[in-house]
């Protein structure tokens, strides 16, 4: 059997939902053709493999690409001046009402062109490709018109062209409300539903919807809203859900079948099960919590005990979470949230894919899934969650490549 390439001499964090915890394979071998996995496990179970490039990886970690399912990484401007406001004792909702938070980052993203976004977004995506990760979720959200949604959007699929990184997007127009819409919520409810969701899908801009489903966003029914005009467009949601307070956000997106819920801080028993039943991924975000120096946890030991998937995310974004960084991230869902080494790894591949639909294309190393890998100068994967600080990447695989 022919390849292109094959990595040899390596120990594998494979992630498989067949083998029990990692994954672990020692002696592993992976075998690649036309950017996809051709065989990945013991070198003794082998088929004869004729490879055109062999690369001994000197007995090294290999795990799958790490993924961000979840980042509003396209934006203007930055929100460090608020960052001083809250150490100064000012709250994140007093933060948003005064005229800050995300209208701060919408005036500034309002004013920049589709270039300036990608040049500023570059540095941020170039940090998480040095950490090894392979794919990522951008969303938008921080222009709130038809006009620089969709230039938000245009701009994250640029960073898919010009890096070797594979992005979905993710619409996320009820993220505030804009100014101009102020005494009318519903009308820009409108504008999300009937031009944004179909502009955006029939450009194939989006890969998904979002919203933010709290008390300084979006009710419920308003949410229920969006994602009605989502479904007839034919885009699966996502869902901003239990962050502040409880609106019974996670049991809607449910309701949806939506790939993930996110934050999470407030969910409940019932939002659990209703996850649990609809298959709905527990997206969990540590540097949030950490940046705003939230007190509730998110309800992991229940999330756990009703078998719902957790999967990790930075929330790489301007106000709450300027975060660039998977390998804290773990290190933060250990500490913080108390969360597995081994949930912790599947958090940023396996569940991280999951999140965004994508499990039969990525997240492990199985054969015919993208060969997309993270080698690593590790001694056992646990150092990847037990370190600060420290980038042990020794190199990056994309597609094969």
């Amino acid at each position: 059997m022919r390849c292109e390439r094959l990595w040899r001499n390596v120990r594998m964090a494979t992630l498989a939902p067949t083998l029990p915890g990692l994954g672990i394979v020692e002696d592993g071998l992976i075998a690649a053709r036309g950017g996809r996995i051709l065989y990945a496990g013991p070198a003794g179970e082998a088929p004869a493999l004729e490879a055109e490039e062999s690369i001994d990886g000197e007995g090294r970690w290999v795990t799958p690409g790490l993924i961000d399912p979840h980042t509003h990484l396209v934006y203007g401007g930055d929100r460090a001046q608020e960052f001083e406001r809250r150490l100064a004792g000012a709250s994140y909702e007093e933060i948003a009402l005064s005229g800050g938070g995300i209208l701060s980052t919408m005036r500034a993203t309002r004013v920049a062109d589709e270039a300036a976004l990608v040049s500023t977004a570059l540095p941020r995506l170039d940090a998480l490709i040095a950490e090894g990760m392979t794919t990522i979720e951008i969303k938008s959200g921080y222009g709130l018109s038809l006009a620089d949604e969709l230039k938000s959007l245009r701009a994250a699929r640029t960073l898919g062209r010009v890096r070797p990184v594979s992005v979905t997007t993710t619409l996320l127009g009820a993220h505030a409300l804009p100014p101009e819409f102020a005494d009318n919520p519903e009308q820009y409810v409108d504008l999300v539903c009937d031009a944004m969701i179909p502009a955006a899908a029939s450009a194939g801009l989006a890969d998904a919807v979002d919203a933010f489903c709290e008390g300084i966003g979006f009710s419920a029914a308003q949410t229920r809203r969006v994602f009605e005009a989502a479904r007839a467009h034919g885009l699966p949601v996502k869902l901003h859900a239990e962050q502040l307070s409880n609106l019974n956000g996670a049991a809607l997106a449910a309701e949806f079948g939506a790939l993930s819920a996110d934050h999470l801080e407030y969910l409940d028993e019932a939002g659990v099960q209703a996850m649990a039943r609809a298959g709905t991924v527990a997206t969990l975000l540590p540097g949030a919590f950490y940046f705003v120096r939230e007190t509730r946890l998110p309800p992991v030991e229940a999330l756990r005990a009703a078998r719902v998937p957790m999967a990790l995310a930075t929330d790489c974004n301007p106000g709450t979470s300027p975060l660039t960084s998977l390998l804290l991230v773990m290190n933060m869902a250990a500490t913080l949230f108390r969360m597995t080494v081994p949930e912790c790894l599947a958090g940023v591949t396996r569940e991280a894919a999951r999140a965004l639909g994508m499990g039969a294309e990525t997240g492990t190393l199985e054969a015919g899934k993208r060969c997309d890998l993270a080698i690593w100068d590790v001694e056992r994967p646990a150092e990847l969650v037990y370190r600060m600080g420290l980038n042990p990447l020794h190199a990056r695989v994309w597609s094969g490549q």
